[in-house]
């Protein structure tokens, strides 16, 4: 796997590498106006040494110049250019997933393995038990409970019968009882995979308006060096008095000044920030539409949460076992745990734990006697457990399922079902938890409280919101007693029960106009109105296409918690710019205390002290040196912080203020400190090997 890794990346280097030739026109260069300059500004360095070669006045130090203000543009053309193809791995990575799925395909001669891609339209599927649905289709045999939560967030089960309007099932869905044949449905290039391949592959990037802002004003900045560095040579002829005369050479330290003093370091940068931003999202399978909803998504200052699959687990789990009148307490966590052990579904699973923390239930103290376990089947809506006597009869039966599933048995068998169970059992599902009964032959035990556990981590990641500004709100289908009650454990700042499409429209409305930004989530076509007018509308892919429309980010795992990781994605794409920018410009005023005083040798001279040789404050060892190393620095720092640019600087969570104090210090500071150093170092390399 880690060779395969390998592979890839090193592919996606020497592609890059090419694509960084293939971006050197016009066409492509003029979309960025400072880099634009650069690259006529090589252009003129190329026929100027052209020209001083065929004058026999070509040096060496004209040819490093040329090539090292080349090596500008192409270090910018491969950022640009790795950054895309990091983006373009995800569509590929989703396209080698379907060939991982194996179908079991019927036919007269019996049933064979074939590959999920290879399958058509008409043929017919064997999903069983554990099975992984490879395709979109229509169940034609069969009675299955199916677990959409991959697709839906809903952590029930559903049932899925041929016939009806249960009998779609989708990709990526699993059977976890019975078995299910379904006619395939969609021919290849139609199913769900593939139409997040399409979703990838079409997302264009737009600049978003601050970048747009940004790179107004490094424009004007660079518009503002272009005539500093114009008018500079008639200063210089002002001071030295003569006429006006200007060699190869000296043209070539021109264009050189102005590259080094331009904001190429954020200009070259700029778009990979950006591209980088919507790809990290990507790789948490998150499409979004266009670089504006990444960037907007830094600055919410408002949530809306789905309850299920985002604050809770969205899987049912054993809360409580509640007797009923006149049973002991232990007897009943002897007969479920008995009726449970088999049980290899989420909240199977979940009781057995309970009952082992909770009451030391183990499976040693299963009696002496056989026991025969019942699974649980999509018909009865029960599962249970048979203990059978010596001679291999069953002496008793120990059933667990809904309310009404052993209601019906119980009354089937001439018992009797105590009101008061029945009371528990509507009591518990009016707050919003799923009531399960246990019984033994004809008697009624008790019952299992089951309920959506709020997430491990997620109160403290809503602090962390909070710290950040940005409040929460839980939306949920419950009642207001149960969403409160989960509301405050969670700790959400506000919650809406019993949302309707009306009552969430209305809420963002209420925030925007309060001049916030708002962050939802959806996936049904009720949701279309909300998420098309929120500021940030995240769609589950496994919902409606007006859901998907109207959003501007398509979850493609469909999983609700990516809400949050969109958020601090947003914010790590702000941070890395204002933290690369802070940085640029750093960089650039400490070029000026490199590159000035050389330009300048010579020119300025006050009482027989040349100002330019006093201004050499990192001792450089001549002027040519000088400007020579920090044209290779302003080079080399553009591929240095490549990987910052694709990375980001990282996931902190603080104020504003302390964030700009924070970028100041370490991106100000340092990037003042860092050229110093760096082309110092340059300089005694140059020396030490007389490259001039």
């Amino acid at each position: 796997m880690k060779t395969n890794e390998m592979e890839i990346k090193t592919l996606d280097y020497k592609n890059a590498i090419k694509d960084s030739f293939l971006k050197l026109t016009v066409q492509t260069q003029i979309k960025n106006p400072v880099m634009f300059v650069v690259y006529l500004g090589c252009i003129m360095a190329s026929i100027i040494c052209c020209w001083s070669y065929f004058t026999n006045q070509l040096s060496s130090f004209d040819i490093q110049i040329c090539v090292w203000l080349w090596f500008t543009i192409l270090f910018a053309n491969f950022a640009e250019a790795i950054a895309e193809r990091k983006g373009k791995a995800q569509a590929d990575t989703l396209k080698k997933s379907r060939t991982d799925l194996i179908a079991k395909v019927v036919s007269e001669s019996g049933t064979s393995n074939l590959a999920a891609e290879s399958l058509k339209k008409g043929m017919i599927i064997l999903c069983e038990v554990g099975d992984v649905i490879p395709a979109d289709g229509e169940v034609v045999e069969g009675i299955a409970s199916v677990d959409e939560s991959a697709i839906t967030g809903e952590s029930a089960p559903v049932i899925r019968e041929a016939g009806g309007d249960r009998s779609g099932v989708m990709a990526g869905t699993k059977v976890v009882s019975d078995y299910l044949k379904i006619s395939v449905s969609c021919e290849k290039g139609e199913s769900y995979l593939d139409k997040m391949v399409s979703l990838i592959e079409g997302a264009k990037r737009r600049k978003t308006p601050n970048e747009i802002a940004l790179n107004i004003l490094l424009c004007f900045l660079t518009l503002l060096f272009i005539i500093c560095v114009f008018t500079l040579k008639f200063f210089v002829v002002y001071i030295k008095g003569g006429t006006f005369s200007i060699d190869s050479t000296e043209l070539l330290i021109y264009i050189s000044l102005l590259v080094c003093l331009a904001p190429t370091t954020i200009g070259a940068l700029l778009s990979a920030i950006g591209i980088s931003g919507m790809e990290r999202l990507l790789r948490r399978n998150v499409l979004a539409k266009s670089g504006k909803a990444v960037e907007t998504a830094g600055d919410i200052n408002i949530l809306l949460l789905d309850k299920t699959g985002t604050i809770t687990y969205g899987a049912r789990m054993a809360y409580e076992i509640i007797p009923a009148p006149s049973v002991a307490i232990d007897d009943l966590a002897r007969a479920t745990f008995l009726a449970s052990l088999e049980d290899q579904t989420p909240e199977g699973k979940s009781i057995i734990q309970y009952l082992y923390h909770k009451f030391q239930v183990t499976k040693y103290n299963i009696p002496k006697e056989s026991v025969r376990f019942t699974p649980f089947t999509a018909e009865t809506r029960m599962s249970g457990a048979d203990l059978i006597d010596e001679d291999g009869k069953v002496f008793s039966y120990i059933r667990k399922g809904s309310t009404e599933a052993i209601k019906q048995y119980v009354l089937a068998l001439n018992g009797f079902f105590p009101n008061e169970v029945e009371e528990t059992s509507r009591s518990i599902a009016q707050m919003g938890g799923t009531p399960l009964v246990v019984s033994i032959d004809k008697e009624v035990l008790g019952v299992i409280y089951l309920k959506d556990i709020v997430k491990t981590g997620i109160k403290e990641r809503f602090e962390d919101l909070r710290k950040m500004g940005i409040s929460t709100v839980m939306v949920t289908g419950d009642n207001p007693l149960t969403a409160a009650t989960i509301a405050a454990e969670a700790g959400v700042d506000d919650f809406i029960a019993q949302a309707t499409p009306e009552a969430k429209l209305k809420r963002i409305l209420k925030e925007q106009n309060e001049g916030k930004l708002v962050g939802m989530i959806g996936d049904g076509t009720n949701d279309a109105p909300a998420l098309a007018q929120a500021d940030v509308g995240i769609a589950m892919n496994s919902g409606t296409q007006a859901a998907k429309e109207a959003g501007n980010m398509v979850d493609l795992d469909s999983d609700p918690t990516k809400l949050l990781d969109v958020v601090e994605t947003g914010k790590e794409l702000l941070m890395t710019r204002g933290a690369l920018t802070t940085f640029s410009i750093a960089n650039d005023i400490s070029k000026y205390f490199t590159i000035l005083p050389a330009v300048l040798t010579g020119v300025l001279v006050v009482n027989n002290h040349d100002l330019g040789t006093y201004l050499n404050i990192l001792n450089l060892a001549t002027p040519q040196s000088a400007i020579l190393s920090t044209v290779i620095f302003n080079a080399i720092v553009i591929v240095t912080l490549i990987p910052i640019a694709l990375k980001g600087v990282g996931r902190v969570k603080r104020s504003a203020q302390s964030l700009l104090t924070r970028n100041v210090l370490v991106y100000g500071i340092g990037g003042m400190i860092t050229p110093f150093i760096a082309i110092k170092i340059i300089d005694k390399i140059i020396t030490f090997f007389s490259l001039i």
